[in-house]
């Protein structure tokens, strides 16, 4: 995989061209925004900013989320430019989320082609939605209620484009996760990837990865790609993936 390549091709897909299921696309000659057309914050993805202007475009969408009355993340990337972009938003007032790693593997590695793990199940109905957050909330101490509201809402009105699995043990849901197909575009991205402490060490993150990049491929995707935490990142290295850039999630007050 040539990562200068498969970069150009995220960075064209997922950010300068991306759509997002209950968000309004909006783009201006500086950011590309998603404002939501529910009661989720909205998120800039993308920006083409210089020394001279990014200051007065920070403020500038800072005072445009204000007057519709969203908070919003500004999804940075380690790439960005101006290279001072991320000290000017920490002037702004944003606060810096924990870094990640921008993670991406070809499907057509065959990395990932282990046998169905049995223990796996798709998550379809609320009940199950709930159970997933249920699990984020017990293991990161945060509520997650609004991505909740918002993986059922995808899940009823675009069920093509959201999958939800998890493993179950006792009708416990001790490790979840779930993925989407980006519109347009050759990705799927997963998120989630939660497991409980005591199941951790048996194999449920490597099999809900093997499940979804089997359905991802099974529907033409020839990329996976995830934000991976520094506890995910060198299980996923292991897996086949490759670090591409680091991002960060700064969000507004």
């Amino acid at each position: 995989m040539n990562k200068d390549i498969v970069l150009n091709k995220f960075h064209d897909e997922l950010r300068v061209n991306a759509y997002t299921t209950g968000f309004r696309r909006e783009v201006t000659p500086y950011v590309v925004r998603h404002v939501s057309e529910y009661e989720d914050g909205g998120f800039i993805l993308a920006s083409h900013l210089n020394e001279k202007n990014a200051r007065e475009v920070i403020l500038s969408e800072l005072e445009y989320f204000k007057e519709i009355g969203q908070s919003f993340e500004w999804k940075l990337y380690s790439y960005d430019r101006p290279e001072e972009l991320k000290d000017l938003l920490l002037e702004a007032g944003f606060e810096e989320e924990e870094e990640e790693a921008l993670m991406v593997m070809e499907l057509s590695s065959g990395l990932l082609h282990s046998p169905p793990f049995s223990q796996v199940v798709e998550i379809q109905s609320e009940a199950g939605v709930e159970d997933i957050i249920f699990l984020m909330n017990d293991i990161w101490g945060e509520d997650h209620s609004e991505l909740g509201k918002r993986l059922w809402r995808d899940k009823q009105y675009h069920p093509e484009s959201l999958y939800l699995y998890g493993v179950y043990d006792k009708g416990e849901l001790v490790s979840g996760a779930w993925m989407y197909f980006e519109r347009e575009s050759c990705f799927a991205s997963l998120w989630g990837g939660a497991t409980r402490p005591a199941y951790r060490g048996k194999g449920y993150y490597r099999a809900l990865i093997s499940i979804r990049a089997k359905k991802a491929q099974e529907h033409g995707y020839s990329f996976l790609t995830v934000d991976a935490r520094p506890m995910s990142r060198p299980i996923l290295e292991k897996l086949g993936f490759q670090c591409l850039a680091y991002t960060y999630g700064m969000q507004s007050n």
